[in-house]
């Protein structure tokens, strides 16, 4: 559903004023490329601080919390 409102929108911007829509085109890719590298970058501090959670949180779990 969200894919074919991005579409509808992207046609009614081809109507209304075709070089931006073509810029979009050509742009979103290459903006898709940019953050690649930070996305990366998010899921490896995500995965530190669970680490830091899990070895926080492991004399809890050693002496039988359940939460």
């Amino acid at each position: 559903m969200n894919f074919l409102l991005v579409m509808i929108g992207w046609c009614v911007l081809l109507v209304l004023c075709w070089p931006l829509a073509l810029l979009l085109v050509l742009l979103v890719p290459v903006v898709w490329l940019v953050a690649l590298p930070f996305r990366v970058a998010a899921m490896a501090v995500e995965g530190l601080l669970a680490l830091i959670r899990a070895v926080f949180f492991l004399p809890a779990r050693l002496l039988g919390h359940r939460g």
